[in-house]
């Protein structure tokens, strides 16, 4: 094969990466726009264009959260197994949130009773907060650290319990996950709706941008002034075969920090985030909406990514036996999996990058109120 296996690996560690970054970024503005949607919208009108910005592409954008989850379980077996199990509740509550979507769009326009579309609304607003607290606490926790270990044969054992993911600093993660996402969804309403509404979305907007600064730097002062960390201490075969129990890890405050300072590059991710978000509030503050929207979708990606590049190479730390931890170097599928996987890939992630720039070529433009009640199948 022309790329080996420490290469293999690195690669799917950056395309895991990206299609998180895929899933917040397009299907975060969806989350963040039905968060805002009680909150935005003053009448049915209003609320009718917020869920008719985001009607015909919300689905199209779930395949990010599909290939996300796909590259887990084909590429990372081990992470997938431990974290589907470790996180069986927490990803039940993520269902259960995200099932009230389509339920919400379905049923919202059944009936024209003000009180049963503000049932839809609030079901709506309260899936995607919980939905997105909940994400933001699982990448608190990818810091924090797991209770896991493994058995003689390889099997992973949960030692913890639903409660005690909800530690600190996971639920200050999940508060700047929700910060992150009502900005996003401003950002987005700011330039597909009408001015009246644009309007409100710049003040929600500036306002979550300037919480989820504070949040960074409070979680970053946490991760510097001693938030455990681990460190990878002995040998380790980045080309060998998958065994998470081949090496010996250290657990340490600060160790996270000294980490990310050591390294260039991605020591910049939390500056980019904190920058990004920044110009999205001055964006919000100078009512010019594509700057706000673009900054913020920037500061968004950066967000997602700065729990991995302050972890590598771990993928999943163990709180309980540090040396089960898993990392980009033990818990991979097999070279030949790895490869084909890339080959399809290569194949099939540009079909779904023209599809998604095409479709949104064609929606571009505002949304207002006449072309709803002009529209057959507006929600």
């Amino acid at each position: 094969m022309p790329l080996d296996y420490e290469t293999l690996r690195v690669i799917w560690w950056l395309l895991l990466v990206v299609l998180l970054i895929g899933f917040a970024v397009m299907d975060g503005f969806d989350l963040g726009v039905a968060a805002l949607l009680p909150v935005l919208g003053r009448t049915d009108a209003e609320r009718r264009v917020m869920l008719n910005t985001v009607g015909p592409v919300w689905e199209g954008n779930q395949i990010w959260f599909i290939l996300g989850g796909g590259a887990v379980f084909a590429a990372w077996p081990p992470l997938y197994a431990t974290a589907f199990s470790g996180f069986y509740l927490a990803l039940f509550l993520i269902l259960v949130a995200l099932i009230l979507r389509p339920v919400g769009f379905t049923f919202r326009s059944k009936l024209p009773h003000p009180g049963w579309r503000a049932l839809w609304d609030w079901a709506l607003c309260g899936g995607a907060a919980a939905a997105t607290l909940v994400f933001g606490v699982a990448m608190g926790n990818v810091l924090v650290g797991v209770p896991f270990h493994f058995d003689a044969r390889l099997l992973p054992i949960y030692e913890g319990g639903f409660f005690g993911l909800l530690n600190p600093f996971a639920l200050l993660c999940g508060l700047a996950a929700v910060a992150m996402i009502v900005m996003h969804g401003a950002g987005y309403l700011a330039v597909k709706t009408e001015p009246e509404i644009a309007d409100r979305a710049h003040v929600v907007g500036a306002r979550a941008a300037a919480a989820l600064i504070v949040l960074l730097f409070a979680g970053g002062a946490w991760v510097a002034l001693g938030l455990k960390g681990y460190t990878v201490t002995g040998a380790i075969d980045h080309g060998g075969p998958s065994n998470p129990l081949a090496k010996s890890v250290t657990a340490a405050p600060g160790a996270w920090w000294d980490s990310l300072t050591a390294r260039q590059w991605p020591f910049l991710v939390p500056f980019v985030a904190l920058g990004a978000a920044a110009l999205a509030l001055l964006g919000h503050k100078a009512r010019r909406a594509r700057t706000a929207f673009v900054c913020g979708a920037v500061s968004v990606a950066a967000v997602v990514a700065i729990p991995a590049v302050t972890a590598f190479p771990f993928l999943l730390p163990s709180s309980s036996h540090p040396e089960a931890g898993l990392t980009v170097w033990d818990a991979s599928s097999s070279h030949f999996t790895l490869f084909l996987m890339l080959v399809a890939t290569v194949v099939f992630l540009p079909i779904v990058l023209a599809y998604t720039a095409w479709v949104f070529h064609v929606l571009r433009g505002r949304l207002d109120s006449a072309q709803v009640e002009r529209r057959d199948n507006a929600y």
